[in-house]
């Protein structure tokens, strides 16, 4: 009997199991591998393939691919700080002000224009922003403004873009663990003295701090790896490193070449994800719970 037992839990477990193995095989470790492997092939003059650390040596020696990523990783932590300051607020709002009929209307109005794809609402932030979107219509109508004035293909409208794109992937884990904090530690406080300066920094940010990071680390890798929002919505001077990736695997048809910075994107990414880790002295597995 005891047999039989051990047998049919090792049976479901391979069931269970299976299916999750072969989704992160197939769709995540291998093409990773390959990518790995193109990334140090390089052909020679006479068209023979070979083992090469060229593609990775192009990324530092010619300054537009590397200025380009700076630029790319600064805005990005950046806009992780933007999406931060205001995830808070609203978290902190929703989870310990209104009640709890506003608290489910207040999610849901937060959560439902996410049902719609990226490239839509994308498209929604450039008809609002165009010369003739609503904005320019309705200052125009009001005399605040002569003639009507290009608020797309530029910094501030790729950050406005990004921001409404990847706000919500902050604010979930945030209202996750804020939701557990008794309130009666923050009126507790309230009561001694402490003004809301120092309940913010004392009690509410490091009870969150687990969903800050997480919420974070999301936030960051989303925008880094964005295309869409960087290519519609940036001039072109708002280069982002995915566009040089994109370069090189369709324009330039050099596999090679964009497996390399594809995965420089991957691994430096990572790395300051790492550093953000060891400065809030956060754990990883913390996190992402």
């Amino acid at each position: 009997m005891m047999n039989f037992r051990k047998r049919k839990i090792k049976w479901g477990f391979v069931f269970f199991f299976t299916p999750v193995f072969l989704w992160l095989s197939l769709l995540f470790v291998m093409p990773h591998l390959e990518l790995l492997r193109l990334s140090f092939v390089g052909t020679d003059y006479y068209g023979k393939s070979g083992f090469t650390l060229g593609n990775y040596a192009a990324f530092f020696t010619e300054p537009a691919y590397w200025l380009t990523f700076a630029r790319t990783a600064t805005y990005s932590i950046v806009i992780t700080l933007i999406v931060l300051m205001i995830a808070l607020p609203m978290a902190f709002y929703i989870t310990k002000v209104v009640g709890l009929r506003v608290r489910g209307l207040l999610n849901l109005m937060v959560i439902v224009p996410f049902w719609v794809s990226v490239l839509i609402r994308v498209y929604g932030w450039m008809i609002i922003l165009r010369e003739s979107g609503i904005i320019n219509r309705v200052l125009i109508g009001l005399g605040i403004w002569k003639t009507p004035m290009e608020m797309l293909y530029n910094d501030v409208s790729l950050v406005i873009g990004l921001v409404h794109t990847n706000l919500l992937f902050m604010l979930v884990p945030i209202i996750g663990v804020m939701d557990s904090l008794d309130d009666s530690l923050i009126e507790a406080a309230s009561n001694l003295g402490a003004n809301k300066l120092m309940v913010w920094w004392k009690i509410i940010l490091p009870h969150c701090m687990s969903g800050i990071m997480s919420g974070s680390i999301i936030v960051f890798m989303l925008i880094t790896g964005s295309y869409i929002t960087p290519s519609l919505m940036g001039g072109k001077n708002s280069q982002w490193f995915t566009q040089q990736i994109y370069n090189q695997f369709i324009i330039a048809f050099n596999w090679n070449q964009g497996a390399a910075f594809g995965l420089l994107l991957l691994a430096i990414s990572s790395l300051i994800v790492w550093i953000a880790l060891k400065v809030t002295r956060q754990k990883l597995g913390e996190v992402v719970k």
